[in-house]
């Protein structure tokens, strides 16, 4: 029997909607002849469903980011380390590397990279790159020996606008400083409010932190402006950074430190007049800030926390990597650090507007630490502390992620 041609069967009535109809089985038509020549791109990949057998048959290759890890990243110089991972169940053809003037939509350059093993199915890239001032799109494209493509792309801001770029990003980082250097009970003190206002001021105007102080507290001011702290909107990538300046002691009854508020009674065998670590601890650690950075220069800091993870910071080097990338990277993870000016022993006031040694190695970390890339972490500012005579005492504390960091980040003015 002779087939019909399809649809024509149909009998419309001529009105308006006979066009309408008609339409949307043309629509349909196509779409059926086009089903097994369909091809669609994303950031991540090209899908191209030619050849069926092969579709079935063969997985798309994977690309995976380490450096730049962000898909929109910022630096200052044109030179950018680009690290990735391609992995694939179909032995790997060729990989390229292009870049493109974002602008004026000209390809700047081409690498190919070689495939020495026809059977290779995991290769680790590392190049190299010069970007040109402006935005440039890397894209990364790998195809299997079945023709299937993946492709992957980052976008490259360079020049003096980078660090104003990086600082677009949808974070905000807070400070807030408790100073006490005048005690109802307890001999004065010469630096911690000088230590802290000039901290304040640098966090302020160098890394844009917006920076409240609180002089002389007692005991229940500084739990009511941690509560105020605890009960802000935070972002995911906020930060705050906490910091103590005064007395600080320890019970050995009690196996525990405490900070010494302005009330705090020297006769006082329950030390209730005291702030405790461990209240101190729990309060800092259920703020609901992701990223917390608690430094304390009091004595006997360091008995803070005894069940923390005392480490060094890790020795990272990001001398190319973007400003923007260390950031995305660091906040990740959820943040709780602390670092205190010394560990179960007396730590030094200084000299009267000299600042406390601690204070003063602080305060050159946060002048002169941030390096090229505009950013300051914690490895940074311990290799300014550790050289001190009282040995600066830096963990982890409450729920702190591995991988995780607290930075310092370059305000663009």
């Amino acid at each position: 029997m002779k087939r019909q041609p399809l649809f024509q069967h149909l009998s419309l009535p001529d009105n308006p909607m006979k066009k309408i109809i008609l339409s949307i089985v043309s629509l349909i038509v196509t779409i059926s002849s086009l089903a097994q020549n369909f091809s669609s791109r994303s950031n991540e990949m090209v899908l191209n469903y030619s050849d069926p057998k092969k579709s079935l048959s063969t997985t798309l290759p994977k690309i995976t980011w380490q450096s730049p890890f962000n898909e929109t990243i910022f630096v200052k110089e044109g030179k950018l380390s680009v690290e990735f991972t391609v992995e694939s169940k179909t032995p790997i053809k060729s990989i390229q590397l292009l870049v493109r003037d974002k602008v004026e939509n000209v390809v700047r350059g081409t690498v190919a990279v070689p495939v020495e093993d026809e059977k290779q199915l995991l290769i680790q890239v590392n190049r190299m790159l010069t970007f040109f001032d402006g935005i440039s799109e890397l894209e990364v494209t790998v195809q299997n020996r079945d023709g299937q493509q993946a492709i992957s792309f980052r976008q490259v801001h360079v020049g003096s606008t980078a660090l104003a770029d990086a600082a677009k990003l949808n974070r905000k980082d807070y400070a807030l400083i408790f100073a006490t250097d005048k005690y109802d009970n307890w001999k004065a003190l010469v630096n911690p409010v000088f230590d802290s206002r000039a901290i304040a001021e640098n966090l302020t105007k160098t890394y844009g932190f917006s920076t409240e102080i609180v002089e002389n507290p007692s005991q229940a001011q500084v739990l009511d402006k941690l509560r105020e702290y605890a009960e802000k909107k935070y972002g995911p990538m906020d930060q705050l950074f906490i910091f103590f300046a005064g007395h600080g002691f320890y019970d050995e009854t009690f196996k525990e430190g405490f900070v010494v508020t302005r009330e705090s009674l020297p006769d006082d065998p329950g030390r209730n007049s005291y702030l405790r670590h461990s209240v101190l601890r729990s309060t800092i650690n259920n703020n609901p800030c992701q990223h917390i950075f608690l430094v304390m220069d009091v004595c006997f800091g360091g008995t803070f926390d005894d069940n923390a993870n005392h480490r060094a910071a890790e020795d990272e080097i990001y001398s190319v990597a973007s400003q923007s990338d260390i950031i995305g990277r660091k906040l990740r993870f959820k943040t709780r650090k602390y670092l205190t000016s010394g560990g179960k022993e007396y730590v030094s006031d200084g000299i009267v507007g000299k600042h406390s040694p601690f204070a003063k190695q602080l305060l050159e970390a946060l002048e002169k630490g941030m390096g090229r890339d505009g950013i300051l972490t914690t490895a940074e500012i311990l290799a300014f502390v550790e050289t001190l005579k009282t040995a600066p005492q830096f963990g982890t504390f409450g729920s702190d992620q591995l991988g995780s960091d607290f930075v310092f980040v370059v305000s663009g003015q």
